[in-house]
C-alpha cells in the first residue's frame, strides 16, 4: 500500500480542521475555565456543574445535531456554484435553529424538577438549579451560533467561527474571574456567577461571527439581504430530514456520557465530581477529533458533488489515519499524567475539603485511565461518522449508534458501575465499550457504501 497517497493531504486536511478545531476547543474551554474556576470552592459546587450541565449535554447534542444538515448541504451547494440553493439553506438553517434553541432552553427549564427525583446529592441538586437557569437560556444564543457557524464551515471559512469562540473565552475567563469571586467591587456569585460569564460569552459569540460574515465578500452574497420572513419550506424540510437523525447520533452518544454523570451522582459527590474533571479532559481531546470530523464532512461533500468516489474513498482515509495518529499522541498524554492532571481542579491548599478533594483526585486519576484506551475509537467513530454525513447517509449510521451506546454501553456501565462492583471505573469501561462498538460499525458502514458508489459509477 502507498502510504504516500494518503500522507499527501495531511497538510491540507489540516489546514482545514484546525480551525475548527480550536473553535470547538473554545466552546469546551469556557466549560474547562469554568471547572477550574469553580473547583476552587469545593466538590459539591464542581458536583452541581456537573449535574446541571448533564441537562446541557442532552439539549446541546440536539441543537447542534441538526445544525450539522446545513454544511453538507453548503458544501455541496458550494462546490457546485449553487448560489439559490446557498442562500436557502443558510436562511432555512438559521430560522430553525432559533427556533430549535428557544424550545429546547424553555426543554430544560421545565425540566428542573426532574433532579429531585433522580436521587443525586441534595446538595448539590440545590446549588445546580439557579447554576441551570441561567445557562439554560444560553442555548438559544449558541444553537444559533451553530447555524451561522456550519454555515461558515461549509464555506469552507473554518477560522471565523475559531475568532468568535477565541473572543468569547476571553470574556468568559474575565466575568468567571470577577463574577465567581467577587472581585473589583462585584458580589461574589459562586457557580452562579460562571453562568453568567457562560450566557454572555455565547451571546458574543453569535454577534461578533454573524458581523465578520456579513462583511467577508465570500460569504456576504449569501448572508446579505435574505427575505427573513420568506420561508422555503422544502428546504428546512430537507435539514430537518438529515439533521433529526444526525441529532439522534448525537443524542444517543452524549446520552450515554450524561447517563454516566448521573450513575456517578448515585455514588455520592465526589465520583460525580472526579467524573466531572475526566469528562471535562476527554472532552478537550474529543474536539479534536470533532475539527476532523468537520473536514471530513466538508471534503466528502465536496467529493460527493462532483462525483467523484474512488477520490472521495481516499482523502476520506487519509483523515482517519490523521485521527487515529492524533488519538494516540493523546492516549499516551492521559495514560502518562493520569496522576497529575487532576490537581488542575482542586484547591489542595484547601485544609476544610482536604478528605474530599483527595478521593475525588484518586478516582479522576483512574478514570483517565479508561479514557486513555477509548481515545482512538473515539476518534474513529467520530471522524467516520462525519465522513457519513458529508455522503448525507444517516439512517443507517443512526442505527448503529444506536446499538453502540444504548445496546451495549449503557449495559456494561450500569452493570460494573455499582458500588459493590467497580464503581466510576466500571461507568467509564462501559463508555469504553460503547465507543469501540461504534468505531468498529460505522467503519465497516463507510468501507461497504463507498466501495459500492464506486461499483456504480463505474457501471
Amino acid at each position: 500500500m502507498n502510504i504516500s497517497k494518503y500522507t499527501s493531504e495531511f497538510k491540507y486536511n489540516w489546514k482545514l480542521a484546525a480551525p475548527v478545531m480550536l473553535g470547538m476547543l473554545g466552546h469546551t474551554f469556557v466549560s474547562f475555565i469554568d471547572n477550574i474556576m469553580v473547583g476552587q470552592i469545593g466538590t459539591a459546587e464542581l458536583a452541581a456543574v456537573s449535574l446541571g450541565n448533564s441537562f446541557m449535554f442532552i439539549a446541546m447534542s440536539i441543537g447542534i445535531g441538526f445544525s450539522t444538515a446545513i454544511t453538507p448541504l453548503i458544501a455541496e451547494a458550494d462546490a457546485s456554484n449553487n448560489l439559490k440553493q446557498a442562500r436557502s439553506t443558510y436562511k432555512s438553517g438559521l430560522f430553525l435553529c432559533t427556533t430549535l434553541g428557544i424550545a429546547l432552553f424553555l426543554g430544560v427549564y421545565f425540566c428542573k424538577p426532574l433532579m429531585h427525583l433522580m436521587n443525586q446529592p441534595e446538595e448539590v441538586v440545590t446549588l445546580a438549579i439557579p447554576y441551570l437557569d441561567l445557562v439554560a437560556f444560553s442555548l438559544i444564543p449558541l444553537v444559533i451560533f451553530q447555524a451561522i457557524k456550519q454555515f461558515s464551515d461549509g464555506m469552507s471559512m473554518t477560522k471565523y467561527p475559531m475568532y468568535a469562540t477565541l473572543l468569547a473565552n476571553i470574556v468568559n475567563i474575565v466575568l468567571n474571574y470577577i463574577l465567581i469571586f467577587g472581585k473589583f467591587g462585584f458580589p461574589e456569585l459562586g457557580i452562579v456567577g460562571a453562568a453568567y460569564g457562560t450566557l454572555a460569552s455565547r451571546v458574543i459569540m453569535v454577534v461578533y461571527l454573524w458581523l465578520l460574515l456579513r462583511f467577508k465578500e465570500r460569504s456576504a452574497k449569501i448572508v446579505k439581504n435574505i427575505e427573513s420572513f420568506v420561508v422555503d419550506f422544502l428546504m428546512i424540510k430537507k435539514i430537518i430530514n438529515l439533521g433529526s437523525l444526525s441529532a439522534m447520533q448525537m443524542f444517543f452518544e452524549v446520552a450515554i456520557f450524561t447517563a454516566a454523570i448521573w450513575l456517578s451522582g448515585l455514588l455520592g459527590k465526589n465520583p460525580q465530581a472526579a467524573n466531572q474533571i475526566a469528562l471535562n479532559l476527554s472532552s478537550m481531546t474529543f474536539m479534536v477529533a470533532m475539527g476532523l470530523s468537520v473536514a471530513s464532512m466538508i471534503r466528502v461533500g465536496n467529493q460527493k458533488g462532483l462525483q467523484n468516489y474512488s477520490e472521495l474513498r481516499r482523502i476520506a482515509f487519509s483523515i482517519f489515519l490523521l485521527g487515529v495518529i492524533l488519538a494516540t499522541l493523546f492516549a499516551l498524554v492521559f495514560f502518562i499524567f493520569h496522576e497529575f492532571l487532576p490537581n488542575i481542579y482542586v484547591d489542595l491548599s484547601d485544609v476544610e475539603n482536604y478528605k474530599d478533594n483527595m478521593e475525588v483526585l484518586s478516582i479522576a486519576s483512574n478514570l483517565l485511565l479508561a479514557a486513555a484506551f477509548f481515545q482512538i475509537s473515539d476518534s474513529i467513530q467520530v471522524v467516520v461518522l462525519g465522513a457519513l454525513r458529508g455522503l448525507q447517509d444517516v439512517k443507517i449510521p443512526t442505527i448503529l449508534t444506536f446499538i453502540s451506546y444504548w445496546i451495549v454501553g449503557f449495559p456494561v456501565s450500569y452493570f460494573l458501575g455499582k458500588e459493590d462492583m467497580y464503581g466510576s471505573f466500571g461507568i467509564w469501561l462501559g463508555l469504553l465499550a460503547g465507543l469501540t462498538t461504534a468505531s468498529v460499525l460505522l467503519f465497516i458502514r463507510f468501507n461497504k457504501l463507498t466501495l459500492k458508489l464506486i461499483k456504480e459509477k463505474q457501471n
